[in-house]
């Protein structure tokens, strides 16, 4: 789907990380997991970046969160930090087959802002009566308030600093059960991390659904 989407809301979740909730263009249809290509014009020029969804479900609304680089953050970085209710940008896809899919129990190793998808896969999980279980690696904790309310609901979260090693975390939240399946969303190095803990813990990492953001 090629179309515009008008923003409905922005919050901040975390350090220089925001949930901007946009309304759902008709017929749009998105998975938690899945991810979008938002754009703008600046200067005359357009320019568009990839981001993954952080909402179970898409209704009436949609949310992506978006983390910000103060100094490394380009043009489009700068429209977004600014971004507000009414703002309109065009809105392309959803992209990827790496979401949830109804699976049993769904563990998610993230970092970053891909605390965005691993908090709404697992609420998603918990609403369809599964089972989820999320290790999240940064020093900077995003979505505080879902995290705590996932908890509440029974899902082990696990929050390790930024450079900490995973292989104990993710040994801890692997049951081998029927079904379970690992997502990975973050950067090229907690990809590399969290797959070698999962070979470590005896896991298949070629199963695993994941998500690079480079």
């Amino acid at each position: 789907m090629d179309t515009t989407a008008t923003v409905s809301a922005v919050e901040e979740v975390g350090r220089d990380t925001y949930a901007l909730r946009f309304h759902a263009p008709d017929g749009f249809a998105a998975e938690p997991g899945q991810f979008v290509k938002l754009g703008t014009e600046i200067d005359g020029e357009s320019v568009a970046r990839f981001y993954t969804l952080s909402s179970p479900t898409v209704s009436d609304t949609f949310e992506v969160t978006v983390g910000i680089d103060p100094e490394e953050g380009g043009d489009f970085s700068a429209f977004l930090s600014g971004a507000e209710a009414g703002t309109e940008m065009t809105l392309s896809g959803p992209f990827g087959d790496q979401h949830y899919d109804g699976e049993p129990r769904a563990v998610i190793v993230a970092g970053g802002p891909g605390v965005g998808p691993a908090v709404a896969i697992a609420e998603r999980a918990l609403d369809e009566g599964a089972e989820a279980a999320i290790v999240y690696r940064d020093d900077d904790v995003s979505h505080a308030d879902r995290l705590d309310a996932l908890r509440e609901r029974g899902v082990t979260v696990q929050v390790l600093d930024a450079h900490a090693d995973l292989t104990d975390a993710v040994a801890d939240a692997l049951t081998g059960a029927d079904g379970e399946t690992v997502f990975i969303y973050g950067f090229a190095d907690l990809v590399d991390d969290a797959s070698a803990a999962i070979e470590a813990a005896g896991g298949d990492a070629d199963a695993v659904k994941v998500e690079n953001f480079g």
